[in-house]
């Protein structure tokens, strides 16, 4: 098993929710109960999945997490994107937590491909 609190990933991940919570009392009322939720989901999900990841044992299973995680940054990555077409943000508001993600994915992907390498 691996020590999730020590891969920087996760990390990355942790501080990148607190900016989205940030960024998601932004978003208008009528959004409380639509991308809101959502947006916070597909964050959470993104350290969730690496941590648990860590749990497995076999290298296999801990590429499918990373994998689910990685997925999570695109999807957040598309609802802020979302948000910018609908008016909701401005482009110089989430652009800094756009490429943070995009910054997330690549070093997610990058660690699958090493553990691939290793199996």
């Amino acid at each position: 098993m691996r020590n999730f609190r020590e891969l920087n990933v996760w990390k990355d991940g942790r501080i990148l929710v607190k900016d989205i919570y940030g960024l998601t009392k932004l978003l208008p009322e009528s959004e409380k109960f639509g991308l809101t939720p959502q947006i916070q989901r597909s964050a959470i999900s993104i350290p969730a999945n690496i941590a648990e990841g860590c749990s497995k044992y076999s290298q296999k299973d801990f590429v499918r997490f990373l994998q689910i995680s990685l997925g999570s940054a695109y999807e957040l990555e598309t609802h802020l994107i979302l948000c910018q077409d609908l008016n909701f943000l401005s482009p110089d508001i989430s652009k800094v937590t756009i490429k943070n993600i995009q910054k997330l994915q690549r070093r997610i992907t990058s660690l699958i491909k090493y553990n691939k390498s290793n199996q």
